[in-house]
């Protein structure tokens, strides 16, 4: 049974119908679903929950589609690691990661709401379903279309990073290239959707695309034990995921699954492409349009579709955020591998530095409990810590060798030692 009700634009609440659209033709609001609460209230347990498949569809409820899932049965209920050798290099108490650098099948976040968009964009009877994407998006569109048979067309900055490009291709879509910054790809793929009819998963599709992106907050309370953490660290790019994981935790109390205080969410970015940063340091209502200079490429979004939104989560669950350098992001990533043996991409590294920096000033405070967003996979993005890992000691094939090579290690050691 669906709890699906239709669309609603978030700023002056006109009500519209369950079609492709995306913004408010009175207001220019962005569109959100909406869903009958009551209902949901008086159906779904925490124990027929539990007695789900482990995917994202477990809480199908609070999902914008009106019949069955048509993909994604293998996406979400990604681990929530309790990382207590990171929490002790950075004098936490009670530190998680939510890692969805193993999300099935393109090993990032974006999996969930792809799942969401390609199902319903099935039953709106779309046939060509594509994005403008920043790389681990055009991975998720392309694979799922694929498992869908969905023609599909992949837009991406031209200056993509090369495993991404491959991530993508290599399910057979139409991949192009625009010579521009991730905010020229939307607009171009804003006109194309609108001349063609065609079904973008983050433009005309985003009101059901970016519902996904719940799943997310509700697989964090469930895996605490439907309890809430103090604080959440999120990255932010276009905005979905840190404002729907605020939307998830409120649903989650209002139909009484969990209680209790609400976390506090923070925002990541990187100090190269920081709008909403910037926004929340300056009292802005909406973020304003940067060119993006990072290495986080998957999160350099120079103008948020949704930064309104995250500004309204973060200023209202009493969160904050912190914009951090690229070194800061490397050295993020290096120590997330060494202390929990997770290799994550830059945006990773970003929200890990952002949630350092939080803690270091004192914004985060140490005995209490934090959840780091992990998004995407570090593989995907080797390229990036090329320079900074150093490479292997080439010796030969005797044991003779081998003990010299161990020598020298154990003079380095006491030497660095003092001895």
């Amino acid at each position: 049974m669906s709890y699906f009700t239709g669309l609603r634009c978030s700023l002056c609440q006109e009500v519209f119908p369950a079609e492709a659209l995306y913004v408010c033709d009175k207001c220019l609001g962005p569109l959100e679903a909406t869903y009958d609460l009551d209902g949901i209230g008086r159906r779904v347990t925490r124990e027929l929950i539990a007695a789900r498949p482990g995917n994202l569809w477990r809480y199908r409820e609070f999902l914008p589609i009106e019949g069955e899932p048509r993909t994604g049965f293998h996406a979400g209920w990604t681990p929530l690691i309790r990382a207590d050798r990171l929490a002790r290099e950075l004098g936490l108490r009670e530190l998680y990661l939510k890692d969805d650098s193993v999300n099935h099948p393109t090993l990032s976040y974006k999996d969930r709401v792809v799942s969401v968009a390609a199902t319903r964009a099935v039953e709106l009877g779309i046939t060509i379903f594509g994005c403008a994407s920043t790389g681990n998006l055009g991975n998720s569109v392309a694979a799922h279309a694929g498992r869908l048979g969905l023609a599909c067309y992949v837009f991406i900055p031209q200056d993509l990073e090369p495993g991404k490009i491959l991530g993508s291709a290599v399910s057979g879509p139409h991949v192009v290239a625009i010579d521009g910054t991730y905010d020229d790809v939307n607009r171009l793929c804003t006109q194309v959707g609108d001349r063609y009819g065609w079904g973008f998963a983050n433009i005309n599709l985003r009101s059901y695309y970016a519902e996904g992106a719940k799943t997310y907050g509700f697989e964090i309370v469930e895996q605490l034990g439907w309890r809430f953490p103090q604080h959440v660290v999120c990255p932010v790019a276009g905005g979905t995921l840190l404002p729907r994981i605020g939307r998830g935790f409120r649903e989650l109390r209002d139909v009484g699954l969990a209680d209790g205080p609400l976390p506090r969410i923070h925002a990541a970015q990187a100090a190269g492409c920081a709008p909403v940063i910037h926004a929340l340091e300056n009292g802005l209502e909406h973020p304003e349009p940067v060119r993006p200079n990072t290495i986080a490429k998957s999160i350099a979004i120079g103008n948020p579709a949704d930064g309104y939104h995250v500004l309204q989560t973060v200023r209202g669950t009493g969160g904050s955020g912190a914009a951090v350098g690229d070194a800061e992001i490397l050295d993020a990533i290096t120590l997330l591998a060494r202390t929990e043996g997770i290799f994550t991409e830059p945006a990773g590294g970003t929200t890990l530095a952002a949630a350092i920096r939080l803690v270091r000033d004192e914004v985060i405070p140490r005995e209490e409990s934090v959840v780091v967003c992990i998004t995407g996979n570090g593989y995907k993005t080797a390229d990036a810590m090329a320079d900074t890992v150093p490479g292997p000691r080439r010796i030969g094939r005797s044991l003779r060798e081998f003990e010299a090579y161990l020598s020298d290690r154990h003079e380095i050691h006491q030497r660095a030692d003092g001895g």
